[in-house]
């Protein structure tokens, strides 16, 4: 029976985003996805389950999603990925901020790789397919693998993303979804930006959003 990675989903910031330690039990490395605004949290996290960080794979390029990137790289060294169409979105971080009035702060370095459709990526002995679902952002991407699924702010228990965000359009987004994450198996775990887990069968079947319920299909 193939074993499982180590999740761990951590709660942060003044918009509740999720940021996810995905961890390998044989070799202790591990990844940050999209850490938020709490990277001391996250990184004190990390040395409590005795885990070596090796990336930061980012779902999308959000201030809520990147805020702790520059003090996660500048104590750890560690690359940077994100799909390049959200690269203009990650280099104004601090015009993102001041748009909801928040203070200036340090802006995140360059990302060091640019993700593709298509990509594979690995931790550990556990690789996780790249899958480009655009919609809530243009180069939004998801993490597929092993079960589950790291969606950033596409797909939500009950919800779907917010497009009316620079670079963000409702049919584009539904199209994401329908073609990248419901065309998963049901069992797969969603893991999304904010909110509870959920599964790709609860949504094909109850999200109103998905279902026509909103009239919006």
């Amino acid at each position: 029976m193939e074993s499982s990675p180590k999740i761990i989903c951590l709660t942060n910031g003044m918009f509740m985003e999720n940021c996810y330690i995905i961890g390998s039990p044989q070799t202790s490395e591990a990844v940050l996805i999209d850490p938020g605004e709490e990277a001391s949290l996250f990184l004190s996290r990390l040395e409590t389950e005795d885990l070596k960080l090796k990336a930061v794979w980012l779902t999308h390029g959000h201030m809520d999603h990147i805020d702790g990137v520059q003090k996660v790289v500048k104590e750890t060294g560690v690359e940077v990925y994100l799909h390049p169409d959200d690269r203009k979105l990650y280099d104004n971080y601090v015009a993102q901020r001041a748009k909801y009035g928040l203070r200036a702060v340090d802006a995140p370095p360059p990302p060091d790789h640019d993700l593709a459709h298509g990509d594979e990526l690995q931790v550990g002995d556990y690789k996780f397919a790249v899958r480009h679902v655009p919609g809530h952002s243009r180069g939004g991407v998801a993490f597929v693998g092993h079960g589950v699924a790291f969606v950033g702010d596409a797909l939500f228990a009950g919800s779907i993303g917010r497009t009316d965000l620079h670079g963000g359009d409702m049919q584009t987004l539904l199209n994401s979804i329908n073609e990248q994450l419901l065309s998963l198996p049901d069992e797969t775990v969603v893991y999304s930006g904010h909110g509870p887990e959920t599964t790709v069968g609860a949504e094909r079947s109850s999200n109103p959003f998905l279902t026509g319920s909103y009239g919006i299909l």
